[in-house]
């Protein structure tokens, strides 16, 4: 019942997105070397829309006991990822961010990290345009693609700074580095739960 809901509302989605950027007349900050029709062609993918004034995507990851089982050395056990686009209002030009929300399997609180984002060409995926992100004063960063049917985000870090969220001072908790994976340098994909225009 839900997946049907899901599936029609993707549908929905991605004829208002046809709309949307046929009509799109919004710029993009100067990014060197980015073709502006991919970079807006991605944005599109990833916030099922012209991202607009301001636009949201948000990926969800929960592992289960059973997937944690087959992976020992993996360190969290779920993780939220929020991707914003937004034109401040002393601008017109699109600027965009990344929150990462972090729960570890073994250490208890809720870790998150954030940081500012840009579109970066992927030499290694086929010149795949995707975000590179990163954390201010070398806490590194991420790259967030979108997989091939647009419903999950895949995550790619060699590491990041995180932060115990409930920590009143914010000092930096660790820098999470993922356990050795057999496909790239540590990729996670998380499922898309809601875009929409806002």
């Amino acid at each position: 019942m839900a997946e049907n809901l899901m599936k029609r509302t993707w549908i929905v989605i991605m004829a208002v997105a046809a709309m949307a950027a046929a009509s799109a007349t919004v710029g993009h900050a100067q990014e060197d070397g980015i073709d502006k029709a991919k970079a807006e062609a991605f944005d599109v993918r990833m916030f099922v829309t012209a991202p607009g004034k301001k636009a949201y995507a948000c990926f969800v990851r929960r592992y289960d006991p059973d997937h944690l089982v087959r992976h020992p050395k993996q360190k969290v056990s779920a993780m939220k990822l929020l991707v914003t686009a937004e034109i401040p209002s002393d601008e017109n030009t699109t600027k965009y961010s990344f929150r990462l929300g972090v729960k570890y399997r073994h250490r208890s609180g809720d870790f998150d990290s954030s940081g500012f984002c840009s579109h970066v060409v992927a030499e290694d995926a086929g010149n795949e345009t995707r975000f590179g992100c990163g954390v201010d004063c070398d806490g590194g960063g991420i790259g967030v693609a979108l997989s091939k049917d647009d419903k999950s985000a895949i995550i790619r870090l060699e590491r990041v700074r995180i932060w115990q969220n409930t920590s009143p001072t914010r000092k930096p908790a660790i820098h999470w580095s993922p356990a050795p994976m057999t496909r790239s340098s540590g990729w996670i994909a998380s499922t898309r739960v809601n875009a929409r225009r806002w």
